[in-house]
């Protein structure tokens, strides 16, 4: 596995054999957060959005050219398919990416594709392979195989447009691990000695004022008559001072905790969303960027819950927000959504089929 080097411990634990690729994600996502807060103009900052894309473009494809020599199969994130098509392209072998919300409504597509183009260029160059005037269709008949990996019901019209019926994009639903965490036995306990929690959670979202984010949390909770549990993800809550009815930890299991919770309330990230629509409990998702307002548009549709902008959020619209999905009618709509979702064991193993027919066809076509 060609991983960032900030998860290299994460893979190795599991067993498998990893190799540092690219940067550290949480320190990338963290310096472009800083970098695009500081630039008022994105055509402006072109040219070293370009000059950044060119170096790291080059780095990865030297670490992925050398580390898929011999495979029968390139599996890639969908933000890395550009990259990773050439790659495949050079090595003869198909291509499979996981597609964790409909690639068409990354926003601003011409941007992205303008700063990438010229390190696909380059990258093809150096391989080899003749000037591509679109991004590589790959040698699978159809183009790569582009796994779904969320539940089509999370689509709100029009975005359900988006994804075209095609049997090279096939829906498996959210994939995820469902692994423990250390502080998940702590919180049950915390869960069971009083009132069903309010969870809310950041992800890898980076929250500038944590002090001031929990003390709005903790004032919600406390005009409601609520209790908060707290999640921290990537950020550092560390020195949050401690609250009487809302409690901060680092990470839990959402299989295991979002059910014993009465609402959730996350950044609107893929794998959250589909957690906790899975747990069958209302959802405020306050997002930030590119997938997020889609899902919170499709808790609304769906009406298990509502949606806003992160940094249009004060305790005012979270108090009424709150208020308006903690509803018998929403609890009860959410328990029958949560029925509707994939099994996560079935995901995981659709996946897995769907991946091994591709080696298998791309293992044929090689030897006839």
């Amino acid at each position: 596995m060609a991983i960032p080097p900030n998860v290299l411990g994460f893979v190795e634990s599991a067993g498998l054999p990893a190799v540092a690729y690219g940067p550290d994600s949480q320190r990338q996502m963290d310096s472009a957060m800083d970098f695009l807060g500081q630039v008022r103009s994105p055509i402006n900052a072109l040219p070293q959005i370009i000059e950044r894309v060119n170096k790291l473009w080059a780095d990865k494809n030297a670490t992925l050219t050398s580390l898929t020599d011999g495979a029968d199969l390139l599996v890639t994130h969908m933000t890395e398919q550009g990259l990773a098509a050439n790659v495949a392209e050079y090595h003869g072998i198909p291509l499979a990416a996981l597609h964790v919300f409909p690639a068409r409504i990354l926003p601003a597509g011409w941007l992205y594709s303008g700063t990438t183009k010229g390190a696909a260029d380059a990258q093809r160059r150096e391989l080899g392979l003749p000037e591509a005037a679109e991004p590589s269709k790959q040698t699978v008949e159809g183009g790569p195989l582009e796994i779904q990996a969320y539940d089509e019901l999370c689509l709100p019209e029009p975005a359900a447009e988006w994804v075209e019926p095609d049997a090279r994009r096939p829906f498996v639903g959210s994939l995820t691990l469902g692994l423990p965490a250390d502080a998940d036995a702590e919180v049950l306990e915390w869960i069971a000695a009083g009132s069903a929690p309010i969870y809310f959670g950041f992800g890898s979202t980076p929250i500038v004022y944590p002090d001031e984010t929990v003390a709005v949390i903790d004032a919600a909770c406390a005009q409601l008559g609520e209790r908060g549990l707290v999640c921290a993800g990537w950020n550092d809550f560390s020195h949050v001072p401690h609250l009487d009815h809302v409690k901060v930890v680092d990470s839990v299991n959402f299989a295991a905790v979002f059910p014993a919770c009465r609402a959730v309330v996350h950044h609107g990230g893929s794998g959250t969303t589909a957690a906790g629509l899975r747990a069958g409990v209302p959802t405020l998702i306050l997002w930030t960027q590119f997938d997020q307002p889609m899902f919170a548009a499709a808790m609304q549709q769906l009406k298990v819950g509502s949606g806003r902008e992160f940094m249009a959020t004060t305790l005012d619209t979270l108090v009424a927000d709150l208020r308006s999905i903690l509803t018998p009618e929403c609890a009860a709509r959410a328990r029958e959504v949560a029925t509707q979702m994939t099994d996560p064991a079935k995901s995981v193993a659709s996946a897995v089929d769907l991946l091994e027919e591709t080696a298998r066809v791309g293992l044929v076509g090689r030897s006839a």
